[in-house]
C-alpha cells in the first residue's frame, strides 16, 4: 500500500503561503494513498498558471502543457494506457478561458478522467488580472473600474452540457475535499470537481472567510437527490453555484467503452509492428 510520503517531493513550491493550492494538493495526495493508487498507476496533466505548478509537487506520471489544454493530452493518456489513473488540473483561466471547448467536448465525451479546477476567481500567476469566473464588479488589474462580464458558471455547464459527475469542493476542508476527489477517480466516466481556492494575495474578495460564511453543504440540503439534472440545476442557480459537495452524479458507458474496436488491452502494451506479410499486402493494395 502507498504511503503519503510516496506522493510527496523535494521541489519547493512558490505558491504565496496561505494559497488554496495547498489545501488541493493535500486533499489529491490523500485521495490517492486512500485509494491504494501506486504513483507509477497515476498520470497527472497540468495547465498553466498557479495551478498547474501542482505536478511538480506530486510523485507520479506529469505531463505540464500549453495554455488550456490539459484535457486533450490527458484523453490522449487515457487512450494509450486505459489502465492508468489519469487526473487533468488547472485554473480556472485555463479550463474556463482558453480551455473552455475543450471542456464541453470532454464532457460530452464522457472520458474516464478526473478534471480540478482550482478556482480562485482570478489570474494569479499573471499578477491579478479578471478570470471567466470573476464577480460582476471585481476591480482587478486588467478592469480597474470593476469587472462588466457575466462570471462563467462550470458547474452549470457541466451539468447541461451532460456531465456524468460534478462536485465542488473548499480547500479550506481538506476532508471534504478528499472524498470528492476519492469519488471522482472511482467514477467510470469524466468527473469534474471545481475546487474552491482562494487567491490570498489577488483577490481579497472571495476569501476564506467569505467561502466559510456563504457556503452550503447540499448534503445539508433537505431531499436533495444528486441523480436529479434539473434539480441541481435549480439548487445552484438558487444558491449562485455556492454549494459544496457531490451536485450530481449519474452512470453512463464512458467513451473509451464506446469506441468501435478498442480493445480492453491498453494501446500501451499492444504488439503493434506489423508482420512483414501484412506491410506488403498494404503496399500491394496502394499500388
Amino acid at each position: 500500500m502507498p504511503k503519503l510520503a510516496d506522493y510527496k517531493t523535494d521541489a519547493k513550491s512558490w505558491w504565496c503561503p496561505g494559497c488554496g493550492d495547498f489545501g488541493v494538493l493535500a486533499a489529491l495526495q490523500k485521495a490517492l494513498v486512500n485509494l491504494g493508487k501506486e504513483p507509477h498507476e497515476v498520470a497527472l496533466v497540468a495547465g498553466i498558471g498557479c495551478s498547474g505548478k501542482i505536478g511538480n509537487y506530486i510523485n507520479c506520471y506529469n505531463f505540464h502543457v500549453v495554455h488550456g489544454r490539459a484535457l486533450p493530452t490527458a484523453l490522449g493518456i487515457k487512450l494509450a494506457n486505459r489502465n492508468l489513473t489519469v487526473l487533468a488540473a488547472g485554473g480556472d483561466g485555463d479550463g474556463y478561458a482558453i480551455g473552455m471547448g475543450h471542456f464541453l467536448h470532454a464532457v460530452r465525451r464522457n472520458p474516464d478522467i478526473t478534471y480540478i479546477v482550482m478556482d480562485n476567481h482570478v489570474y494569479g500567476l499573471t499578477k491579478g488580472q479578471t478570470s471567466p469566473t470573476s464577480d460582476l464588479g471585481f476591480k482587478t488589474k486588467s478592469q480597474p473600474a470593476g469587472n462588466i462580464e457575466r462570471p462563467v458558471k462550470p458547474l452549470e455547464l457541466a451539468i447541461a452540457a451532460g456531465a456524468t459527475f460534478v462536485a465542488q469542493g473548499f480547500s479550506g476542508d481538506v476532508k471534504q475535499l478528499t472524498a470528492l476527489i476519492e469519488a471522482g477517480i472511482r467514477h467510470k466516466g469524466f468527473a469534474l470537481i471545481n475546487a474552491i481556492s482562494p487567491c490570498v494575495t489577488f483577490n481579497k474578495l472571495n476569501t476564506y472567510d467569505f467561502y466559510r460564511e456563504s457556503l452550503v453543504a447540499v448534503d445539508e440540503i433537505e431531499g436533495y437527490d444528486r441523480t436529479d439534472r434539473a434539480g441541481a440545476l435549480k439548487t445552484l442557480i438558487e444558491h449562485d453555484d455556492l454549494v459544496t459537495g457531490l451536485i450530481f452524479q449519474s452512470d453512463e458507458p464512458p467513451f473509451e467503452s464506446n469506441l468501435p474496436g478498442f480493445r480492453d488491452e491498453p494501446i500501451a502494451a499492444q504488439e503493434l509492428q506489423l508482420p512483414l506479410e501484412a506491410l506488403e499486402r498494404i503496399a500491394a493494395a496502394m499500388r
